[in-house]
């Protein structure tokens, strides 16, 4: 069921999402102050391309640098990406067929504001 699940969400916007993920990466790889961002940015791009049966959590090791990087990360890049999602929740959730898209764009918009110290699992 993820499956199909994965492949609508890619065909319906999952795309767009990876791409913009994979355009923050590249963006902060760029510069010298963001280039801590961007293996994070390359995980949520892969997770926001295919979110569904897999989960995002926290590493137990991560601490104080995790939570400096990610307020540095909010500044950056992370309000305009959970912006995009909640954007895009709103406009999936109008339909019943498009609530468990919804769900998902808001589990994505809350890691968009701290993607640091995070690792994707299967579930």
């Amino acid at each position: 069921m993820s499956f199909i699940l994965n492949v609508l969400w890619f065909i319906f916007g999952g795309f767009i999402s990876a791409f913009l993920w994979l355009l923050a990466a590249v963006v902060l790889a760029v510069t010298i102050v963001g280039l801590p961002f961007f293996p994070a940015a390359l995980r949520m791009a892969s997770f926001s391309a295919w979110p569904f049966g897999r989960e995002a959590v926290s590493k137990p090791y991560e601490g104080d640098i995790a939570l400096l990087l990610n307020i540095v990360w909010i500044v950056l890049a992370g309000w305009w990406l959970a912006l995009h999602h909640l954007v895009l929740a709103v406009l999936t959730g109008i339909t019943i067929v498009g609530i468990p898209f919804a769900i998902q764009h808001v589990k994505l918009a809350f890691i968009s504001l701290a993607p640091v110290g995070k690792e994707i699992v299967e579930v």
